[in-house]
């Protein structure tokens, strides 16, 4: 079974739009929306739920009134401001460190499970999805990535799928380390501004970190040939493949309002075709590593 996560430095580089026109290309796939904070790929495969699964994140502090004394030990020991002068907890500030339970004399605070988000294991019209919704100002959403991963490569073993394509999150922090460890190819979706070059550079860096393989989608590479031409340049340098470069097209925004992969919205246009190129180089590398 082979892993392949798209991810990008910043967000709305079109990631998304090119994993949602993968599902079209792939024969034999499970797809995984790892972008916990801000799920969107469900958008366009309109997955049909058929297990959720709660996700507990972090712990919370919780109280027993009739066993409080309030002697004030919580209160002067938690550095969140979790506990108000009343000693009655403040979920949305407990960090789930649990020094109040350690110095509470009463036993009295306790720590239990946390509701932190909802996982889902999903059926698409391209096959098998694994996705999930973080809670609002949670910050597990590392570990939450990693649970929708785990559910991916079950079910790709269940339904006998030999890949797993995984719309990974923006940035570089802990969200796309869970995305990419392990993974057989890290496609980086860029674009030529500056930002994006930078967030670029910043992101294949975390991937040579893991020592992962690499390769390079510009998308809208048009709207400044300079910037493109840096991007080609500094992929040579580095010996980092450019498997595509997509023009800049409003189909890809129409095929979003009408809930369809642009493969599907417009198969015979100049962007579906150089994605389908692109796919087939994908594969090509795929195969090799």
């Amino acid at each position: 079974m082979k892993q392949m996560t798209i991810i990008s430095g910043k967000g709305g580089t079109g990631k998304t739009t090119i994993a949602a026109a993968f599902a079209t290309l792939a024969k034999n796939a499970v797809f995984a929306d790892c972008d916990v904070d801000a799920a969107d790929l469900h958008l366009i495969l309109a997955p049909e739920i058929k297990e959720t699964i709660e996700f507990s994140g972090m712990n919370l502090a919780a109280k027993d009134d009739e066993k409080c004394v309030e002697c004030g030990e919580c209160f002067e020991h938690c550095r969140f401001g979790a506990i108000d002068e009343e000693y009655n907890i403040i979920n949305e500030r407990c960090e789930g460190c649990g020094v109040c339970e350690f110095v509470c004399p009463v036993e009295a605070i306790r720590l239990i499970d946390r509701k932190s988000g909802v996982a889902y294991k999903s059926i698409t019209r391209f096959g098998p999805m694994a996705h999930a919704v973080l809670n609002t100002a949670e910050e597990a959403s590392g570990k939450l990535v990693s649970l929708v991963r785990n559910h991916a490569r079950l079910m790709a073993h269940e339904h006998k799928k030999d890949l797993i394509i995984i719309d990974g999150p923006p940035g570089i922090g802990c969200p796309v380390i869970s995305a990419i460890t392990g993974v057989d190819l890290v496609l980086v979706v860029t674009e030529p501004t500056i930002s994006g070059i930078h967030d670029m550079e910043r992101i294949l860096g975390v991937a040579e970190h893991f020592d992962i393989h690499t390769a390079i989608c510009i998308n809208k590479e048009d709207i400044n040939q300079q910037n493109t031409k840096k991007i080609e340049d500094y992929c040579k340098i580095n010996k980092i493949p450019v498997v595509g470069k997509l023009p800049y097209d409003n189909v890809a925004t129409s095929a979003m309002i009408e809930g369809k992969t642009l493969i599907e919205h417009s198969s015979d246009c100049l962007l579906s075709n150089n994605i389908k190129d692109m796919w087939v180089n994908i594969v090509e590398i795929l195969e090799g590593v």
